[in-house]
């Protein structure tokens, strides 16, 4: 080994303790907890898991899980490719402003976003009267679900694709138009191609968060058993009654969703690796 490499090569003993310490706490923050919802889930048997996720309640809440994200989800995509593109792309005044309110639910509490949208869509809220006077209900319904649920996941997709679009210039898109290609043939056949993994990407990490969500659509859904309490939600009830079982066993559905997401992340990560080093 030069004298160069050994003076900026650590000692094996340092790679190893920082190792060692890094799976340890991997292992007693993550692993142990996780293994530990399985383990209570099944303590009572197969049979009284499987009870515990097809009774009715937990039917209704997986299905408004997954409804709430089927809806907040695509919203949160288109959202968030337009307003990439609109900072990767263009100069306007006003830009900073508009980066500064993607990051606003990264710094603004879920409870709190979730109290804002009842103070302006409950019956005392602000356009409360209209609502009523329409008979239109937000508040404790799933429109209000999905509205909190689009505002805490909407940062996800556009946060993916404006340093990948900012990296990747106009150049491409230009001699598009150049060529004749009218703007949608130029986002379709040039944009979207270059940035469909950062798309998934984002797209995947949103499912995630706003099938998880809690704090803003506990606010928001009234905990209406059956008809506007989520999979978290349900959890949370069940846990409150001392159900433990059925607890755990809904609280693993979230953990293999986890797993699934983080799996699929993975996967786009390496074939994103995989389409660098051959280009």
């Amino acid at each position: 080994m030069s004298a160069q490499s050994r003076a900026t090569a650590d000692p094996r003993w340092v790679r190893v303790l920082l190792i060692g310490a890094t799976l340890a706490f991997l292992g007693l923050f993550l692993f142990v907890p996780l293994v530990s919802v399985f383990v209570e889930a099944f303590r009572k048997g197969v049979v009284v898991y499987a009870k515990a996720i097809t009774e009715e309640n937990a039917r209704s809440a997986i299905f408004l899980t997954l409804s709430v994200a089927a809806l907040a989800v695509p919203l949160n995509a288109v959202f968030g490719v337009a307003a990439a593109w609109a900072i990767a792309k263009f100069s306007f005044k006003g830009k900073s402003l508009l980066l500064a309110l993607i990051d606003l639910p990264f710094a603004v509490s879920p409870v709190v976003s979730g109290l804002v949208y009842v103070l302006l869509y409950g019956a005392r809220g602000l356009f409360g009267d209209w609502l009523l006077e329409h008979d239109l209900q937000i508040i404790f319904a799933v429109p209000g679900m999905v509205l909190a649920t689009v505002f805490v996941t909407f940062p996800f997709v556009a946060r993916e694709l404006i340093p990948l679009m900012q990296a990747q210039g106009n150049d491409q898109e230009y001699a598009a138009l150049s060529l004749g290609a009218s703007g949608w043939q130029t986002f379709r056949r040039v944009t979207l191609p270059n940035i469909k993994w950062a798309l998934f990407y984002g797209i995947i990490l949103c499912n995630a968060r706003a099938m998880g969500e809690f704090g803003a659509v506990s606010v928001v859904s009234g905990h209406i058993r059956g008809q506007t309490n989520t999979l978290p939600l349900h959890v949370e009830v069940l846990y409150n009654e001392y159900n433990m079982a059925a607890a755990f066993a809904c609280a693993s559905i979230l953990s293999v969703l986890g797993l699934v997401t983080l799996l699929l992340k993975t996967l786009i990560e390496w074939r994103a690796g995989l389409r660098r080093r051959t280009h």
